[in-house]
């Protein structure tokens, strides 16, 4: 009978080994957009990727839309290990630190080679204040610059005076007040109405919003100004991370610079196609003369100087250098 047992007992031991080698490790992943942006179809084909290169050992589970934790509160989620890793627009923490608002400082540079040499500068300070909130970036990637739409063409600074335009932060609502506009808050499923009844006659958001919002049915002008180009991050509790294996660690590293490398190539794409898509509809889209390009130029160093007090930079600073780009 003990020789039956024994071969039998190591039957048992040696599929227990294969199924625990086989085990997955599961996270749930919150992401505040829609399946249709192309963040969230980065995010995707980033868990697809760390799921190939781990041979299916870790399973990232996206939850797009907001729907397992809403936007506002992914941060505190991922801080407090409620779910080990989340993705969250960058400003939306700019109360907390002003660091974060970098890249919704209007006009502080208006190409995305102006963005990414701005990422590049302040990336180390963004990874240093997350360390501290025991988190981890992975990467980061933009959304199409932001312009303004409005029922009447925009050809001076004069055209901003007295209009009233669409306000959703202090960021907006300070740079409608140094272009002479009357900063009007308005929630973004009220947006048509605003427009249709004059309670708005501008707002600055980005071609991708204007399609979703099919903005052709309510202004006929989209100025390219290319503002501001703010990005959303992903990111993982730091503690979560260091339970991994070593060679997963690595695997979800590679994978997010290739979503991040990825994602900036897929946001110029976007941005191409949904601003050609705005013209198909109807909408007028004009870039800004050279009158209204120094108009715009000034409120952008007002709001940059401002930001650069508040953050305790002086000129030496090196994203002096990359200011206007």
């Amino acid at each position: 009978m003990k020789q039956l047992i024994k071969p039998l007992a190591l039957s048992a031991l040696t599929a227990f080994a294969a199924t625990a080698a086989q085990a997955e490790i599961k996270w749930n992943m919150p992401t505040p957009y829609a399946d249709g942006t192309h963040h969230t179809q980065n995010v995707r084909q980033f868990a697809d990727d760390v799921a190939t290169a781990t041979d299916g050992e870790m399973e990232i589970i996206v939850h797009s839309g907001a729907s397992l934790v809403k936007h506002p509160e992914i941060h505190r989620a991922v801080r407090s290990g409620q779910v080990p890793i989340g993705e969250v627009f960058m400003g939306l923490l700019g109360n907390e630190n002003p660091l974060y608002q970098a890249d919704n400082i209007p006009f502080l540079v208006t190409s995305f080679d102006g963005a990414k040499a701005l990422w590049d500068a302040t990336r180390p300070e963004v990874e240093a204040a997350m360390a501290e909130q025991g988190l981890q970036l992975l990467y980061a990637v933009p959304w199409p610059p932001q312009g303004f739409y409005s029922k009447e063409e925009i050809t001076s600074g004069a055209d901003f005076e007295g209009m009233r335009m669409r306000a959703y932060s202090a960021t907006t609502s300070r740079m409608s007040e140094l272009l002479g506009a009357t900063p009007t808050t308005v929630q973004t499923p009220e947006i048509p109405q605003a427009f249709s009844t004059g309670i708005i006659e501008a707002m600055a958001t980005s071609p991708t919003t204007g399609v979703s919002s099919q903005a052709w049915d309510y202004t006929d002008y989209y100025l390219d100004a290319r503002a501001w180009i703010p990005k959303n991050m992903v990111f993982v509790n730091a503690r979560a991370f260091s339970r991994l294996p070593s060679e997963v660690q690595e695997a979800v590293l590679e994978a997010a610079a290739a979503a991040e490398t990825r994602g900036w190539e897929m946001a110029i794409a976007e941005t191409d196609a949904k601003t050609a898509e705005l013209a198909d509809n109807g909408i007028t889209v004009y870039t800004p003369n050279a009158d209204l390009t120094e108009t715009l130029g000034n409120v952008g160093q007002t709001m940059t100087n401002e930001w650069f007090e508040e953050m305790g930079y002086d000129s030496d600073n090196p994203i002096a250098d990359i200011v206007g780009q």
